[in-house]
């Protein structure tokens, strides 16, 4: 079939005129190199009329003898029984050498995200991040269909173009349960997962270099939402009267007071629970997300909590999912008369924020209760609060009185 590519026009408006062959039930396309514009393409019945213009005839021609050629090779190939698949057939047509087989960059997350299932079935590391493995490459696969018209893109072929086009799918144009494009940040973190990904075939020695150590998108910091004192005791202390909003206010104050994230939140269970040589009671667990130990102690809103639920349910606390917590925490804002978008995060950051360093926690401290991988990540809710500066502030005011 011969087409031509109109999204591909030139300014001219001339357009590129493309074969596809059929063969073994698989297609292939071809660039012949030639350009009409799409009026004359249609106008000439895709040059099946008489032609009176030089420039078309010859064009005629060309593709004529390229069908020819096509049909010349698959009618050899018939005659001797060469068994050869469409790559092989395309390489001949096109005097190339068949090459050895390269990766797709869609084969690469197939392979990792393979790899990493295994992980999730041994607990080592969490469905949610599987999950938004496969997010990336169904993201990569309507981005190749988009822009190539094929999902296979081999990965010696993404260069700084493919790497920048991809992010202006990303942000402009991808489309999720009815929502267009994805903000900055979250670009930012897939495209680190694009680099988590092909350094995992790098250490396969499936490809040699990382052709997502192009990019360099930053992450826009923005303050983290958290709760002050006076914010979280109107939450304690108030008694809803309904069971499943108590229930919220629990699990939230848990989080709030251990600092743990929401998925690891619900799977301690009382072995987790230890008492060290000072009879401290102490919780102890590796986070799901990094595997880095997370252990707190106890506080009493947490024990008071602990005690509450225990033999209750299989954990510490009950669980309930993501969307119900963080519907029913909206109710609870508004009862309580706080003007703040609640989630069930909010607690991981007002576990670092008010009750930890805004209390003089070291900065190390904190980063080791809350799994952090590295210690920048626990400075930002340093910088949120500015805890230290308001301290000398403080004292500065003193010396001025």
């Amino acid at each position: 079939m011969i087409y031509i590519k109109k999204d591909k026009a030139k300014i001219n408006g001339e357009c590129p005129i493309y074969i596809k062959i059929l063969f073994k039930k698989k297609t292939t396309t071809i660039s012949t190199g030639k350009y009409i514009t799409e009026e004359r393409w249609s106008e000439t019945n895709n040059l099946r009329q008489i032609l009176r213009n030089e420039k078309e005839k010859v064009i005629k021609e060309y593709l004529n003898l390229y069908v020819l050629k096509i049909e010349k090779l698959y009618n050899q190939l018939e005659k001797y029984g060469d068994d050869i698949n469409i790559k092989e057939f395309k390489s001949i047509l096109l005097d190339k050498e068949p090459r050895e087989e390269k990766p797709t960059i869609l084969d690469i997350i197939s392979i990792h995200n393979s790899h990493f299932s295994k992980l999730v079935s041994i607990g080592e590391r969490s469905p949610a991040s599987l999950q938004k493995y496969e997010r990336v490459k169904e993201l990569v696969r309507l981005f190749n269909l988009k822009t190539y018209g094929s999902e296979i893109v081999l990965i010696d072929a993404i260069s700084s173009a493919y790497v920048y086009n991809l992010e202006s799918y990303m942000k402009f144009e991808s489309e999720y349960k009815g929502k267009v494009g994805i903000k900055n940040n979250s670009v930012v973190k897939y495209f680190k997962t694009f680099k988590t990904v092909c350094n995992f075939a790098i250490k396969l020695e499936l490809i040699s270099k990382n052709p997502f150590s192009k990019y360099d998108g930053k992450l826009q910091i923005k303050d983290a939402i958290y709760l002050t004192q006076d914010e979280l005791n109107k939450i304690e202390e108030k008694a809803f009267g309904i069971d499943r909003l108590e229930r919220v206010k629990d699990i939230f104050l848990f989080s709030c007071y251990t600092g743990y994230a929401p998925i690891d939140a619900e799977n301690l269970k009382q072995d987790n629970l230890i008492t060290n040589n000072d009879g401290d009671l102490w919780i102890v667990t590796d986070r799901v997300k990094t595997g880095i130990r997370a252990n707190v102690p106890v506080l009493p809103t947490v024990k008071r909590i602990i005690d509450k639920y225990e033999g209750l349910q299989f954990g510490l606390i009950p669980k309930i999912s993501n969307q119900k917590m963080n519907a029913y925490l909206k109710e609870i804002a508004d009862i309580c008369g706080i003007k703040k978008n609640l989630t069930w995060y909010v607690s991981r950051h007002t576990f670092a924020t008010t009750i930890t360093l805004g209390n003089g926690i070291k900065l190390e401290n904190v980063s080791a209760m809350m799994g952090h991988s590295n210690i920048k990540q626990t400075q930002h809710y340093a910088k949120v609060l500015d805890s230290s500066v308001f301290e000398d502030m403080k004292r500065l005011k003193t010396k001025y009185k």
